[in-house]
């Protein structure tokens, strides 16, 4: 990335936005009639789908069940066309593989699992187009399908990316910002309460930058909360209407 000013002498990153700007979130809910929940999100340039099937029977091996809480199964994948390089394994993959398993974690923190007890919820992601904060956009794309799904929740689950750039914070990274060579770290937070279901970071960094950097990306994760609120309450608002 030699020779690309990431952040200019005026405060101004690539795409135009402040330090602490998102990128801009746009979001449908009920994309899918055949699923229980689906949702399709945009978040700058990078592009999630998601669906949920479920609550429903465990599928496979009785021993998956457990007796006193749902089994959450997520499965992430991205499309082939969804970056410059075209992938041969969109998943199946040991980058999709770990990318499930964070989403799994993530909403076994939020998900409220102990009201269906030997049952499972399916939820599928696919990056459609991939421009930096990929975990992110799925967290943020699947916390809308699990609410169209009907499936009761702790909070929303939001999630958004943070990193240095000259010593400076930013939000919300582009590919352009991730693939810097700073340090950048992914947090999916349940905002109401605080509590971080996940964290992730590619590299180490210093006790003091951190402090810096969680709270750079728990204003942001705050941030993404209004905007999915508003996408939830204008959803409820159009199928209230269809309805009435």
């Amino acid at each position: 990335m030699a020779g690309i000013e990431l952040l200019s002498d005026q405060g101004y990153r690539l795409d135009g936005r402040r330090a602490t700007e998102l990128r801009k979130v746009q979001a449908r809910m009920g994309v899918f009639a055949q699923a229980d929940g689906s949702a399709y999100l945009e978040q700058g340039n990078t592009k999630a789908l998601a669906v949920v099937y479920g609550p429903h029977e465990v599928r496979g091996p009785r021993a998956k069940s457990l007796h006193d809480r749902a089994v959450i199964n997520c499965q992430y994948s991205m499309a082939t066309f969804s970056t410059a390089e075209r992938k041969r394994r969109p998943h199946g993959d040991r980058k999709s593989s770990e990318m499930s398993l964070h989403l799994k974690q993530t909403f076994e923190a939020a998900v409220l699992t102990q009201l269906y007890p030997r049952s499972q919820i399916d939820i599928y992601v696919k990056i459609l187009q991939s421009d930096g904060g990929n975990y992110t956009a799925c967290v943020n794309a699947a916390t809308l399908a699990v609410v169209d799904a009907g499936i009761p929740m702790r909070d929303y689950v939001c999630a958004c990316t943070a990193g240095f750039v000259d010593d400076t914070p930013l939000a919300d990274l582009c590919h352009a910002e991730e693939s810097g060579g700073g340090t950048s770290l992914s947090l999916a937070l349940l905002p109401r309460s605080g509590q971080i279901a996940l964290v992730q970071m590619d590299a180490r960094i210093h006790q003091d930058h951190l402090d810096t950097l969680m709270e750079a990306a728990m204003t942001a994760c705050k941030g993404v909360s209004r905007v999915l609120d508003g996408v939830v309450r204008q959803h409820l608002q159009e199928v209230s209407v269809l309805t009435a």
